[in-house]
């Protein structure tokens, strides 16, 4: 596909009036996205689904659209983001099958998007203990059944981050999925992290740069979060939230939706009883119950990494032996002990705990893992 045909698959994106479905309808009766921008308003009112109003809508607004669209184009090439259009062949095949799956969508990353095994995890953004260890239970048991699973989220506040950082410790590759353009994280909060995901994981939204993080935008990427995996999990959900809205896509794919359950009177579970009353979610209690459900072959010759042998690397690291040695640390008390600035130390600490040498505790308080 040619850099031309780019800029206007990109311009179908900016017209208004055209949304995922129409665009690829449009696509399916012209034989280029070239060929739309070009065609005449009386061409486009013959178009099944379109009429004189839209037709009146794409004829007006197609100069503005390529503007943006060459815009768009000069901040991928800049950034080495990756396009990818429905037309081509490399564009995610589960993601294809979706009818209302965009024209185009770009990625930032090193994730293969069509690997063998991919599972969505989401839940509500006030995650409790509860939701934190059965998210980290989760990913952990998997990594070592499945070392090339892939995990996406939508890289916000609560389960969406644990299952990030929960992936990145059992160094499986892990994708978010945005709300706004590659030109921005959000919440900044989540810098680092998502930093850490692109080398073997990623960044992949929809929209494009210049897009704020508005609320609209994040129920319309849930349909990205089901769409690209295999199956969905929700882990913890109140009786109305986001993870609900991907659950309910995924069950209109045709895909499996996965929960846990919790006591009827934890409100962070009243969405996931309901799920599993509804007979939209399968009921799940560990790793080994998804993976019987969805009929996965775990990898048998995959042995855990025993922690005396994974330390052993690490025994020329001043913070590692410290922790051996006293057991946990509050992180202001390391940095006197080491007698190093605490913002210093956070990036050293950081990177520990991405590689799954040590966990954080609440208030700062940090120990081996």
């Amino acid at each position: 596909m040619g850099a031309n045909e780019s800029l206007y698959l990109i311009g179908l994106t900016f017209l208004k009036g055209v949304r995922d479905v129409l665009a690829r309808h449009l696509l399916q009766y012209f034989t280029s996205a070239e060929e739309i921008f070009k065609a005449k308003r009386s061409v486009l009112e013959r178009v099944p689904g379109i009429g004189a109003y839209t037709a009146e809508q794409i004829e007006n607004g197609r100069i503005n659209a390529l503007k943006c669209a060459e815009k768009e184009l000069s901040f991928i090439d800049k950034h080495k983001i990756r396009l990818y259009v429905i037309t081509e062949d490399d564009y995610p095949r589960r993601l294809k099958e979706c009818q209302d799956a965009p024209v185009v969508f770009y990625y930032r990353g090193n994730a293969d998007l069509d690997a063998i095994k991919i599972i969505s995890i989401v839940g509500t953004r006030s995650i409790s203990d509860y939701g934190r260890k059965l998210t980290e239970s989760l990913v952990g048991d998997l990594s070592v059944m499945f070392p090339d699973l892939l995990v996406i989220s939508g890289l916000a506040y609560g389960v969406d981050i644990c299952a990030h950082r929960s992936a990145l410790k059992n160094h499986l590759p892990t994708v978010g999925v945005l709300a706004h353009g590659l030109d921005r994280i959000y919440p900044a909060a989540h810098r680092n992290i998502a930093a850490g995901m692109i080398e073997t994981g990623g960044l992949l939204t929809d929209f494009a740069s210049g897009t704020n993080p508005d609320r609209e935008n994040f129920l319309r990427r849930n349909r990205l979060v089901a769409g690209l995996s295999d199956a969905t999990i929700v882990v913890e959900s109140a009786e109305k939230g986001g993870s609900l809205v991907t659950a309910d896509i995924a069950f209109s794919y045709g895909r499996d939706v996965y929960t846990f359950p919790g006591r009827i009177t934890d409100e962070l579970s009243a969405g996931c009883n309901r799920l599993i009353q509804m007979n939209k979610a399968g009921l799940i209690s560990s790793a080994k119950d998804l993976v019987m459900s969805l009929c996965w072959d775990p990898d048998i010759n995959v042995q855990p990494v025993q922690q005396s042998f994974r330390f052993q690397e690490k025994t020329d690291n001043q913070i590692i032996r410290l922790l051996t040695e006293k057991g946990e640390f509050q992180i202001n008390q390391l940095a006197a002990e080491m007698n190093i600035p605490v913002h210093k130390l956070s990036s050293m600490l950081f990177e520990l705990e991405l590689e799954g040498y040590i966990k954080v505790l609440p208030g700062g308080v940090y120990t081996l893992s």
